[in-house]
């Protein structure tokens, strides 16, 4: 078995070009809390004052900490959730008129009503890293809960990489109105890679006024719209597949001014797009690594966890990756040290194996 694991490990690891774990984007240079002592945190009173404190802290979640409304995250942090245990629920943060703030490797899941999971206003220099967010699925009233990560109010050089979204109506807003150009405009420069947004009605992301580059994600089953651009936004992107996505990439829809896209290499399986306006972004003002469409199946999309194996029993693992099965995406986890998980979407479909602790065995869905 350990061989076996080795094997596969290697042909995801090796055939991934992009750095897993490298800031890239407009998010470039963000540091949160950089190299201060880090703090564990297991309640909402801890978390709360860990991360409304002044000066840089590195704030780690070991545990679900549930009920805790919207916190506010305050400049110079870094909040961190430690292997596949960092979890949020019944709540959320805030990211307001602050910069300089990491948020890496945690579970949402469960917004406060009418809030979002992650909000950030009038912020820069935020980077959202191997998460997972999602609330209820597309079910009941769709502003129960608001987005999953919205970025709004002249929000500036923001990074959102790596996270898998879904279950939920509305994924992720930048801008939140066609009247509001004035603070809008020149601002929300933002880059989404590496993402994986299934069963997420639409907003994948939706864009106003800003400039925001789209790359390297993984879409599917996304039944409204996906990459939205509207009022004059500018957005490149590329080397995406969208596979059952209706209105993939879209220009018009929802707003009074249609939005720009500059759309190149992107792979469409029973997916529509409507594209009225061609973009002036072609280039972004930063260096980056596509994988290719041609590639993108078999990548390590995601790592989410590293973690030793006391961290989450074996079989709640199974549990929870069950429902990230989603044909034809596979899981692996390394025994019996480490928990390494990834996705990776369109892949080798007969490599559609979950790989658990030797306790376990293997468990391949049918």
């Amino acid at each position: 078995m350990r061989s076996l694991f080795t094997f596969l490990s290697l042909a995801i690891l090796v055939s991934a070009q992009a750095p897993v774990n490298l800031l890239t984007g407009y998010g470039a240079g963000t540091t949160g809390g950089g190299n201060a002592t880090p703090v564990t945190v297991s309640t909402c009173a801890a978390l709360e004052s860990a991360i409304g404190a002044e000066g840089p802290a590195v704030v780690k979640i070991t545990s679900t900490i549930s009920g805790c409304g919207v916190l506010d995250i305050e400049a110079d942090k870094t909040v961190l959730g430690v292997g596949s245990s960092g979890r949020i629920t019944g709540g959320g943060f805030r990211v307001r008129r602050t910069s300089n703030v990491i948020i890496r490797n945690l579970i949402f899941h469960q917004a406060s009503e009418g809030d979002d999971l992650i909000s950030i206003d009038e912020a820069t220099n935020v980077w959202v890293d191997h998460n997972e967010f999602s609330n209820d699925g597309l079910v009941g009233d769709k502003d129960f809960y608001d987005g999953l990560v919205d970025i709004k109010h002249a929000s500036d050089f923001i990074t959102v990489s790596w996270n898998v979204f879904t279950d939920h109506w509305k994924g992720s807003l930048l801008g939140h109105s066609d009247n509001n150009a004035a603070e809008d405009t020149g601002f929300l420069h933002i880059t989404f890679h590496h993402n994986l947004w299934n069963n997420v009605n639409s907003r994948t992301p939706s864009v106003r006024f800003g400039t925001a580059h789209v790359y390297n994600s993984v879409y599917t089953n996304i039944p409204t719209s996906g990459v939205h651009s509207r009022m004059g936004a500018q957005l490149l992107v590329e080397s995406n597949t969208f596979t059952n996505v209706n209105l993939a990439i879209v220009t018009q829809l929802d707003s009074k001014v249609d939005g720009f896209v500059v759309e190149r290499n992107n792979v469409y399986t029973n997916s529509t797009t409507l594209i009225t306006q061609t973009g002036t972004l072609t280039s972004v003002p930063y260096s980056y690594q596509l994988d290719s469409t041609s590639s993108i199946g078999s990548i390590c999309l995601r790592v989410l966890v590293l973690a030793s194996s006391d961290s989450l029993p074996p079989k709640e693992f199974l549990m929870h990756a069950y429902r990230y099965l989603i044909s034809p995406m596979t899981f692996y986890v390394s025994p019996p040290v480490l928990y390494l998980r990834t996705v990776r979407c369109e892949g080798v479909k007969t490599l559609r194996t979950v790989l658990i602790q030797q306790s376990i065995g293997f468990f391949t869905p049918q």
